[in-house]
């Protein structure tokens, strides 16, 4: 495997584009969003509480709902029942900062004994990565856990762990993982932020996985020197949010800015979005910009807000009960603490915005086999909700 020593500084990087840019017309930058307007029509319900820590979930074909907590616990929902389901043979688990046990997939072919796909963040204080493992549900077990993919290289401390999944509909696993931190922190010879432009790294960039946890056929980084053939696509700070459309395919995903500049991204494999390069937010410690807004052969995100809601969880919304929201995105916010909307046109641009106030931190958001939306909140004792017509 190539030395992270052999990829070039990320100011080589910027410096190489813009030259290979110059000739081309710059493009446009994009507009953020404060507070999108309130969104009308609308009310939540609880459907279970006292969750412990809940991050992700995910739908069993008899409508069950399995639900991670982040302190490495699993619990099946039946209604407002509560059942904790044990994993066996877990890998270590850390959980300081923003690591724990993460998300879960279910394999989408599974009718019986359901392989289970869940992230974790997995090792030490001083040395752990984002992990996924693969088990099988059993209807009262997760068992046969063995690790299918592990990030590489190692960090340290708990930031930026990503850890998202999205099946495809070609049947390959997308994943999602951070960048592995702000500064000072730092990964190897360089600034942890600095690996999304490191193609011989996984930190900051969406893998593209076989249901073994191997490099997808035609992953479109694989055949270029020193890149790492599970890496689909790069230049990511810390995606907390990824969903494939069911009916175009699209890929979306939202991301964390640093101070302001979050977004929501169309990603296409291959492709390049700018992280720590191009950003909308500025440093955390010094408030001065993170790169800049446009870079020349970087993607420009489709959203930006400003300031961060930090979002979490996504979805494109395709059910009957909300039939004036179909085609929308709808995007979870820890910060701000709602739910965002994002009406599409039949290309996928952005046309307008408006907010589903939760007044909790969300976690997760989903659609239900029933055309409903269910978000987590992200609590110690945390909820999961349900949004029905008013």
């Amino acid at each position: 495997m190539p030395s992270i020593e052999r990829f070039p500084t990320w100011r080589a990087v910027l410096a190489a584009t813009l030259l290979a840019g110059s000739t081309h017309s710059a493009f446009a930058q994009v507009e953020p969003v404060d507070q999108p307007p309130a969104a009308r029509g609308w009310k939540m319900e609880t459907v279970a509480e006292d969750l412990p820590q809940p991050w992700g979930m995910a739908w069993l074909p008899d409508g069950r709902i399995l639900v991670t907590g982040k302190q490495g616990t699993l619990h099946l929902l039946s209604g407002k029942q509560r059942q904790a389901i044990p994993i066996e043979g877990l890998p270590q688990l850390f959980t300081g900062g923003q690591g724990g046990l993460l998300d879960i997939a279910l394999h989408p072919a599974d009718k019986a004994n359901q392989r289970v796909y869940l992230t974790m963040a997995s090792g030490t204080a001083d040395e752990n990565r984002t992990v996924l493992v693969q088990g099988i549900f059993d209807g009262k077990r997760v068992h046969g856990v063995r690790t299918l993919f592990s990030v590489t290289p190692a960090k340290s401390g708990g930031q930026h762990f990503g850890s998202r999944l999205a099946w495809m509909k070609d049947g390959s696993l997308l994943m999602s993982i951070g960048d592995g931190g702000n500064p000072p922190q730092r990964v190897g010879n360089m600034l942890a932020r600095e690996q999304a432009q490191n193609l011989g790294s996984h930190h900051g960039s969406i893998l593209r996985l076989t249901t073994e946890g191997k490099p997808a056929p035609g992953n479109p980084l694989a055949s270029k020197q020193g890149a790492l053939p599970e890496i689909w696509s790069y230049g990511h700070r810390n995606i907390q949010g990824l969903a494939v459309d069911p009916v175009s395919g699209r890929v979306w995903a939202s991301e964390h800015g640093p101070r302001g500049g979050d977004e929501i991204n169309l990603v296409e494999g291959g492709k390049n979005y700018g992280w720590p390069l191009q950003s909308y937010g500025a440093d955390y410690k010094t408030r001065e910009p993170v790169g800049m807004k446009v870079v020349p052969g970087m993607v420009q995100p489709l959203v930006v807000w400003v300031p961060s809601p930090a979002p979490s969880g996504l979805v494109v919304y395709t059910g009957k009960a909300f039939p004036q929201w179909q085609g929308s995105l709808f995007s979870g916010s820890l910060a701000g603490e709602d739910i965002r909307r994002v009406a599409l046109d039949a290309d996928g641009k952005p046309i307008r915005q408006e907010k589903l106030d939760i007044g909790k931190r969300v976690r997760d958001v989903r659609q239900g086999p029933d055309g409903y939306l269910y978000a987590l909140t992200d609590e110690a004792s945390g909820k999961l909700l349900r949004i029905v017509p008013r």
